[in-house]
Parts: structure tokens; C-alpha cells; sequence
């Protein structure tokens, strides 16, 4: 084994001076960073951080799995991914959302509904380029922008318009520069959610300004009260849109990593030429169960929903009734308190919450502009734990 002196005797740079400076800046996921500090701990911490369902991905589809994983499905898929699931995409978003996408040229399978937001921004951006993120925000768009040269320009939306996006304050934000708008809703991490007449002038500023837009729908199925509205469903917005989706939110699929991008051939085409040199293809055990999954595994989905319904009221209610005020989330599976009423930041709030109070949250400032003053706090955890850390957290505050 080489010593550390010998190195420091060599002509060689400290390693940090190899990495490109583009990555070495990144700051690490602050969602990640709670959930090491809990996965670390030897505590009693409940965690309210990581967005991922408590439910088990239903048996039916972990069987068509190992059933076919018996038959010796393990060889490559086509780069695009099994013709069959694509097809099976297609008819599902059209079926929920009125969506309608050809699977031999305008749907992809990818890993996950990351790589597919991924490939889209490199498959866009030219150095320079500026990304419109509406924020809070999920965490890896602006990284993924600065990574690929571009520059995101967050927009700022706030608690009082229920965190959805004005037109007022995307105007604001375009230049000469603009030319991808970011869209995640239902919000992660807000659980906000925007209806056909809130979308209208979104997509006038989108047509005047010629932007192309990606559409985040991963929570498109987790709505409450409302059904969700994909953006590329507004008129002029299809041939604009890159709709990204996937299975982990909605059908309890988060370690099988599958998701999808749907968009217009040549969009898609650009997108699969980066996805073919870099993962080849998704896993082909994990496209038989999302194949399963849309075939057969509808009603487990509504199930799941129902439930995550119950918990949000629940959560909701708690946050209230300890002092916190709570918008209340209309989709995704999170609410977003303000502790500002607590005079601790973000970040002082949800560390002292974890050694003091024993509850995992995540600070709202690592969502982006408007995040400060809020946490993010997941309700994908059965009621007992949803309880007890509303318990925690009461007591916490009361203890200030």
C-alpha cells in the first residue's frame, strides 16, 4: 500500500484538483444528509425524511418478477425499453390523463424518473442555456443544470397562492437566455398542485417565449380531491413537453428504479441516444413488474392512495393543532409546516429536532428560494409513527 508521505512526495495534486469544478462545488443532497444522520444513529429517531412509501411493492408484481427471473430473463431490452411495457405507458397515461404518446417513438424507459429528468436537461441544454425552476423545489434539478453548463433560475412561489406557480412571477424571471421551465407538480416538496385554469397562463408564457417545458409528474396519481392535470394536455403544450414519470411513488416501486420520459420522436430520439451510450437500458426484471404493475396492480394503487388521504388529514391537523401552521397539500405525500413562528432556522429547527426531539425532518432551505422557515415532512409512515412524531415534535416546541 502506498503511504500518505509518499504521495505528498510526488508531483501530484491534491485529488479535489482532478475533479471537474462543476461537480466538486455541488453541495451534497440535504435529503440525503438527515437520512444518513438517522441511518447512522442507534436511536429511537422517527423519520419523517425520505419521500418513499411504506408500503411493499404489491406480491403479485414481486412474483412476475421472480417468476421471470426463473425463466432466465436476464438479457439486454431494447435501449428503449420492452416494446410491451411501453405500449402498456401509452395506454395508462392516456387512460388517466389524457395524454397520448406512440410507444415505438415518443416513450422511453429509463432508471428511474431521475435519469429521464436527467437525460432531458443534457439532451437541451448548451452552456449558458438558463433552466426556470419553480421552487421549493425537488433538489436535483438545479445540480443536474449546473452539472450539463446550464443556469437554473429559480421561481419563487409562496405558502399564500398554496405554493403554485403565477404567471406574475414566472414573467418575471425569463430572459433572452430562458429556454427550459421545470415543472413538478404535485410538488415535492410542498404538495401543491395546479389545476387546467392555473396552467392557461403558464402555458401563454411558455408559447411567447418559446420554452420547452419538463413536466415532473411523478405524483400524478397522489392527488386529493382534484385530478391531476398534465401539463402537456393544454393546447400548443404537447409538442413542447417532455412528460417524466415513473413507478416508485405510486405503485410502491422506489428500489426498482423505472421510470419514463414521453415527448415528441425527436425529443425522445435525443434522449435515447444518451441513454443507450450511458445505462444501455433499464433492468429487464424491473420492466416485467412495472408491465405487472399496470396490468393488474390499479386497485392496490387507489388502496394506497386512500390511505396516504387518511395520514395527510391526520398530519395536517396535528402540525395545527401544536402551533405550526400548515398549507394544505392537495398531492404528493408531503406537508410542508412554517417554524417560523419558532425562531430557529430551517436548518437549526430540523438538526435540534433530530438529537433533541427524535424526529427526522428536513429543512426547508435545501428546496430552494421560498424553502426557509418551512420542513418538509414526509406522510408515507403508518399513523402510529405519524402520531407519535407529531407527539415529539409538540413537545420539542413546547420545550423551546
Amino acid at each position: 500500500m502506498i503511504k500518505q508521505n509518499q504521495l505528498n512526495e510526488s508531483n501530484m495534486k491534491p485529488m479535489s484538483g482532478y475533479l471537474a469544478p462543476l461537480v466538486r462545488d455541488i453541495a451534497p443532497s440535504g435529503i440525503r444528509k438527515f437520512f444518513d444522520l438517522v441511518t447512522a444513529s442507534k436511536e429511537d429517531i422517527i423519520s419523517l425524511g425520505v419521500g418513499e412509501p411504506d408500503f411493499s411493492t404489491p406480491w403479485h408484481v414481486r412474483e412476475a418478477c421472480v417468476y421471470s427471473l426463473e425463466r432466465g430473463n436476464t438479457k439486454y431490452t431494447p435501449n428503449a425499453g420492452v416494446y410491451e411495457l411501453r405500449e402498456a405507458i401509452a395506454e395508462y397515461l392516456y387512460d388517466s390523463f389524457q395524454t397520448k404518446y406512440e410507444p415505438a417513438n415518443e416513450v422511453l424507459v429509463t432508471v428511474g424518473g431521475s435519469e429521464a429528468i436527467d437525460l432531458a436537461l443534457r439532451a437541451l441544454i448548451v452552456p449558458g442555456d438558463e433552466i426556470l425552476v419553480p421552487e421549493p423545489s425537488y433538489v436535483s434539478y438545479s445540480p443536474i443544470t449546473r452539472i450539463t453548463g446550464g443556469v437554473p433560475v429559480g421561481v419563487e412561489t409562496f405558502a399564500k397562492d398554496q405554493f403554485k406557480l403565477t404567471a406574475e412571477a414566472l414573467q418575471a424571471c425569463i430572459t433572452p437566455k430562458s429556454k427550459v421551465l421545470v415543472l413538478s407538480y404535485p410538488s415535492n416538496p410542498t404538495g401543491g398542485i395546479m389545476t387546467y385554469e392555473d396552467w392557461l397562463p403558464i402555458a401563454k408564457l411558455v408559447e411567447e417565449h418559446d420554452l420547452i417545458v419538463i413536466s415532473d409528474e411523478i405524483y400524478a396519481e397522489l392527488t386529493y380531491g382534484q385530478k391531476h392535470v398534465s401539463f402537456a394536455t393544454l393546447p400548443g403544450m404537447w409538442e413542447r413537453t417532455i412528460l417524466v414519470s415513473g413507478f416508485s411513488k405510486a405503485f410502491a416501486m422506489t428500489g426498482w428504479r423505472l421510470g419514463y420520459a414521453c415527448g415528441h420522436p425527436e425529443l425522445i430520439s435525443a434522449m435515447l441516444k444518451i441513454h443507450q451510450y450511458t445505462v444501455m437500458c433499464a433492468p429487464a426484471m424491473a420492466q416485467v413488474a412495472g408491465l405487472e404493475a399496470l396490468k393488474h396492480g390499479l386497485g392496490e394503487k387507489d388502496q394506497m392512495v386512500e390511505s396516504y388521504n387518511q395520514r395527510r388529514r391526520l398530519v395536517v391537523q396535528g402540525f395545527r393543532d401544536i402551533g405550526l401552521e400548515c398549507h394544505e397539500p392537495q398531492g404528493a405525500f408531503y406537508a410542508f409546516p412554517s417554524i417560523a413562528s419558532t425562531g430557529l432556522s430551517s436548518e437549526q429547527f430540523a438538526e435540534q429536532l433530530l438529537y433533541e426531539g427524535k424526529v427526522a425532518a428536513v429543512p426547508g432551505n435545501v428546496f430552494g428560494l421560498g424553502g426557509e422557515g418551512f420542513v418538509r415532512c414526509s406522510y408515507a409512515y403508518s399513523v402510529s409513527q405519524l402520531t407519535e412524531a407529531i407527539d415529539r415534535i409538540g413537545n420539542f416546541i413546547r420545550k423551546l
